[in-house]
Order: structure tokens, then sequence, then C-alpha cells
């Protein structure tokens, strides 16, 4: 495409080209065919001069065959004068047919026509003679000059018709050299013609080339910038994923927090306050205590209510117990209500508390995905270290989905790998429709990234 375009941006180079070669195929098709014709005549005149020199032996076959015959009286030698005859006929077919339209050779054909058909009476009449006995008659013929002269005016003729196709055969000659003269001078102007556009052609091809190479030059710096520039952004988006994160856990821990010790001691003191009261009117009020019991219900479910919230925004269970415990934990509040089987394959890793926290929400992330739309009946969760990264892996049986499409909702999805990769790890998910999914996440150990 792109030489196409030069070829356009620079009609001289296409026009000569195109002329060149026009003129290398007219030259050549030209030449080719006046040389076929050349040699096609040199054939033909190659031909007539074999019938010349074939009539003349033959005229020379008969008068042989004739004349043993006449000496030996033996009729086997009138078979080659039989076959002389033939000959000489043959002959005259081709030579009529070659010499018809040339007035020149005509003439001399004719005169030949003439000699050899008188010799070659002489020849019947003496045979003729002989066989009805009046041989001293024939031999009378034979003793005269006259055939000598017929002959010798045969030979004559024959070298004229000779001399004139020698004389054709040389101009035909002449002129097949000058063709090739002409065709070898045609190729070695249209040759030049041809390097002179080669030329301009690789002239403009290097023009352009290097055109293409500065663009090129402009284009990858543009690149080289976007990327960079992408690159920062990137990891502006990681910092101020991970600074939100962190914000987040901060205000969750602080309102846990809040909530532990404020609501917690309220709630705390409420059912101090409840077990004071039921000893005093244990006596004066029993009717009451029905309604103080469900009262101290009441609170002991809000304690509960709260403890869970309490977890949910920070799990203790992390901070005193660790990341697996943790997770152990995690997998059995899941599993108990829901009545999917989970099996844990969990050890012990070195992680930053960060990355714990991030590992933590990344399977609690995944269960909450399981349990909203994968239908699955089984859970694998695994944590361990392997090729000197740690490891995470949440695995189930569910329906699955096709990740070349774009689901409906992928906020959790991008929130995760945004999570993960603002720990220095990596995320990847696996899922094909009716095989389940897998989450699989890679974090750097607590010791690479000390060290």
């Amino acid at each position: 495409m792109k030489k196409i375009t030069a070829l356009q941006r620079h009609p001289l180079v296409i026009a000569c080209a195109l002329a060149a070669a026009g003129a290398v195929l007219f030259v050549s098709e030209a030449s080719y065919w006046r040389s076929t014709t050349t040699l096609q005549e040199l054939t033909e005149m190659g031909m007539a001069r074999t019938q010349i020199q074939t009539l003349e032996r033959s005229m020379l076959d008969a008068e042989t065959g004739q004349r043993g015959y006449l000496l030996t009286q033996r009729k086997e030698y009138l078979e080659p004068y039989a076959t002389a005859l033939l000959r000489i006929e043959d002959a005259y077919k081709v030579l009529d047919a070659y010499y018809g339209s040339d007035p020149e050779s005509q003439a001399l054909l004719q005169r030949l026509h003439t000699l050899t058909e008188t010799k070659l009476s002489e020849l019947a009449l003496t045979l003729q003679l002989f066989d009805e006995g009046r041989g001293k008659a024939g031999r009378e013929i034979l003793m005269t000059d006259i055939g000598r002269e017929k002959m010798d005016a045969i030979r004559a003729t024959s070298a004229e018709l000779l001399a004139y196709q020698t004389r054709a055969v040389s101009d035909s000659r002449s002129a097949l050299i000058s063709t090739l003269v002409l065709d070898r001078l045609g190729v070695a102007v249209l040759s030049l013609v041809s390097l002179l556009a080669l030329f301009l052609y690789l002239r403009q091809s290097q023009a352009l080339k290097l055109q293409q190479m500065e663009l090129q030059r402009v284009v990858q710096l543009e690149r080289d910038r976007l990327e960079v520039e992408v690159a920062n952004r990137t990891a502006e988006l990681i910092e101020l994923a991970q600074h939100l994160q962190t914000a987040r856990e901060d205000e969750r821990q602080r309102l846990a927090r809040n909530l532990h010790d404020d609501l917690g001691s309220l709630l705390t003191s409420a059912k101090l306050d409840a077990a004071r009261i039921k000893s005093r009117i244990t006596v004066a009020a029993p009717e009451a205590l029905d309604l103080l019991a469900h009262l101290v219900g009441t609170l002991n479910t809000g304690i509960a209510l709260g403890r869970r919230i309490i977890e949910d925004l920070r799990p203790s269970s992390l901070s005193n117990l660790g990341l697996v415990a943790a997770l152990e934990i995690l997998a059995r509040e899941y599993a108990a209500p829901s009545g999917v089987a989970v099996h844990c394959q969990l050890e012990p890793v070195a992680l930053r508390p960060s990355a714990e926290l991030v590992v933590y929400r990344l399977v609690q992330e995944a269960i909450t995905n399981i349990a909203k739309y994968a239908q699955a009946r089984t859970i694998w969760i695994e944590l361990c270290t392997r090729a000197g990264q740690v490891e995470v892996s949440v695995r189930d049986d569910g329906v699955g989905f096709d990740t070349s499409t774009k689901p409906t909702s992928a906020y959790g999805l991008v929130g995760m790998r945004f999570r993960v990769g603002a720990e220095g790890g990596s995320l990847q998910l696996q899922s094909r429709p009716g095989q389940g999914t897998q989450i699989l996440a890679k974090f750097p150990p607590l010791s690479t990234d000390a060290g």
C-alpha cells in the first residue's frame, strides 16, 4: 500500500516504468515475429534449393537409367528411370508452389520446365523407338549432341535458380542480422530507461523510508509519552485506591472501637442494672420478672449484634489470632448457615498487616460473590507460599461465567484488583460457564518486601 502511494505521488516514475515495459514488450514481439518470418523464409529457401538439386540429379538418373536399358536391354534399368520421373514431378510441384508469386524466378522456372520436358521427351522417344524395334533410329538420336546440349542448358538454368536462391538467402540472413542488431539496441536503450526508472523509484523509496522513519520516531515518542503518562496515572490511581482503602479501614476501626467502647459499655451497664433490679423485685413484684427476662434477652441480642457489627467493621480475630485463624472463622461462619461445604487448606505466611487485611477482605468479598451468584455446593480456600510468593486462592464449583464478556457489575472485582495491586501483588480470574470460578492472588512475602 505504501509503494502504491509513493507511485501515485510521483507519476513520472510510474510513467517511465509503464513506457519501458510497453516498449520492451513491443520490441520483443516485433523481433520475435520478424525473426520467425525470416527463419520460415530461410527454411522454404532451403527446401527450394534442395528440390532444384533433386531435379538436376533426377534428370541425370533418368538419362542414366535410359542409357543403361538401351545398352543392356535389361528391364531393371527402367526402374531408376521411372523413379527419377516421379521425383522430377514432385520437385516441380514444390517449385511451382514456391516460385509462383515471384516473376523473376517464375521465368527461370518456366524455362527449366521447357528444357526438362524436352529432355524427357527425347528420352521417352528413344525408349519408344527401341521398344518398337527401331533401335538404329534411337541410337542415332543418342549419338547426336542434342541430349548433351539439353542437359547443359538444364544445368545452367538450375545454376541460375540456385544463384537466385543464394542471393535470397543472403538477403534474408542480412535482414535477420539487422533484426537482431535492432533488438539488441532496443533492449539496451530500454534497459537504460528501466534503470533510470528504477533509480527514480529507489530514490523516492529512500525518501519515503526516511519520512516513515521520522514519522515512526515521532509516533514512538508520543507513544512513550502516553505510556509514561498512563503509568503515572495508574500509579496515582493505585495510590488513591490504597489511600481510600486505608482511610476506609481506619474509619471502620475507629467506628468499631467507638461501638465497642461506648455502645458495648452502655449495653453491658444496662445488663448489670437489669440483674440488680431482678434481685430486688423477685419478692416485691414477681409479675415483673417475665418483662425483666425479656429485657435481658433483648440486651443480649443487642450485645451480640454489636459484636457482629464490630467484627464486620474490623475483624478482631485477625489482630488477635492471626490470618489463618481469621480465615477459618470466616469460612465456618459462612458454611454453618448456608449449608455449603467449605474446604480450607491454610498455611502460615509472612505478610505485612495491611496485606493480611487485603487477603482477608479478598476472601470475604469472594465468599460474598459466591453466595450471591455462583450457586455453588463446594468452596475451596487455599493459603500458602509457592515459588517465593504468597498465594491465596478461592475456588468454587458454581455456574461460572464467560470472562471475555464484561459483567454487568464488575466493581467488586476491580476493587479487589486495585487493593491487591496496592500491596505489590497481582490478581487472576479464571472461569468458564458451568465449570466454576477461581480467584488467585499473589503477594510478595514480608521478607522480600523488607529486603
